[in-house]
């Protein structure tokens, strides 16, 4: 018995458009609900989420039966949090502020067992092998897993076509919101230097072999990024959804008392 297909990889070598959300409430619950709404992927986010291995491992474990993909973000590229996430059955990483191809490289080797890869060979007792059930896991698993880079910085984007030529990484996701504070634009991705930035960026992906991916939550800017080229496309956020919703009914009602 063979590793589990990554539908999410799959999806993308097939060229499909895929749409996810983040999920940040750090909580199992929270994404087991989300895993109901139909979106291809979700972000379990350990970069800026109060995450740590146990809760991650719980969203993982709640989404396996679900549409939605688990694609975990880890709070930096590390070997062992790499390998402690593949054996708690995740097959898809994200990692934050990659700048240079000789990171991606790193990571690429990390997310595979040898003689690919520096993964550590000890999962007989991790869900990612069926706890020693899935008997031809480790000679499998290294096409089933999927790197996703996080290129945030203008560094990182100098540096694209380089990141670009990385065997082994399948997407490239660009973070507006750090590439906009770094190209010295805080808060605004929408300016049009950062703007130019990305549809360059996002462009240069779509042409390689990898995925273009990206995140928005304004309808219109999200509309733009699939016209530059993005192939997966985070469009909003668990957290943001309850809060946004909470506060205009909660503005509906005083407002109404006022009359």
């Amino acid at each position: 018995m063979p590793a589990p297909t990554n539908r999410f990889k799959q999806a993308l070598k097939d060229g499909k458009t895929q749409i996810g959300c983040w999920a940040a409430f750090a909580d199992a619950y929270a994404t087991e609900m989300m895993g109901t709404t139909g979106f291809d992927w979700l972000v379990i986010d350990g970069e800026h989420a109060p995450n740590d291995l146990q809760t991650l491992s719980q969203q993982i474990q709640v989404l396996q039966h679900t549409q939605s993909e688990a694609v975990v973000r880890l709070p930096v590229g590390n070997e062992w949090l790499i390998k402690q996430v593949l054996d708690a059955g995740c097959q898809t990483i994200l990692v934050p502020l990659v700048e240079t191809a000789d990171q991606a490289t790193h990571l690429v080797r990390a997310m595979r067992y040898p003689p690919q890869g520096i993964r550590g060979m000890g999962g007989g007792g991790a869900r990612a092998t069926g706890f020693s059930g899935i008997p031809d896991y480790v000679t499998t698993a290294n096409d089933q897993v999927c790197l996703l880079v996080q290129v945030e910085t203008a560094k990182g984007m100098d540096n694209l076509d380089d990141i670009l030529k990385v065997e082994g990484v399948d997407g490239v996701f660009i973070g507006p919101a750090d590439l906009s504070a770094d190209m010295g634009h805080p808060g605004n991705p929408t300016h049009p230097d950062v703007a130019k930035a990305i549809r360059n960026g996002l462009g240069k992906i779509a042409a390689s072999s990898k995925a273009a991916g990206i995140l928005a939550f304004k309808d219109e800017i999200a509309q733009d990024y699939l016209k530059w080229g993005a192939q997966f496309l985070a469009v909003g956020m668990d957290v943001v959804l309850l809060v946004k919703t909470a506060r205009a009914l909660s503005t509906k009602w005083h407002d109404r008392l006022k009359r």
